[in-house]
């Protein structure tokens, strides 16, 4: 009998304004995140890493998850972006 799980849905947010992006591959921290409703470490699309401050490097391109330890995603360091519908809004 094979193993089946439920996948829950959720609406991402567009904040690229075109698709023209430069992006690279970075490594996703798990450190300081919790769980969510399903046990789950996830970091959000439009987040700012490594922090929000001003050793920030790029944003965030896609949803990751980080359950299980630091995984790889797509970091954007040149883009047009609508702050207004980032996941945090950049600081100065």
């Amino acid at each position: 009998m094979p193993y089946v799980k439920g996948v829950a849905n959720y609406n991402r947010i567009n904040f690229l304004v075109s698709s023209k992006v430069q992006s690279f591959t970075t490594l996703v921290s798990d450190t300081g995140l919790a769980t969510d409703a399903n046990g789950k470490k996830i970091v959000r699309a439009g987040t700012v890493l490594p922090a929000n401050d001003a050793t920030a490097k790029g944003i965030l391109h896609n949803d990751v998850d980080v359950t299980h330890g630091p995984q790889p995603g797509a970091l954007i360091v040149e883009a047009y972006i609508l702050e207004a519908r980032m996941h945090t809004a950049p600081t100065e």
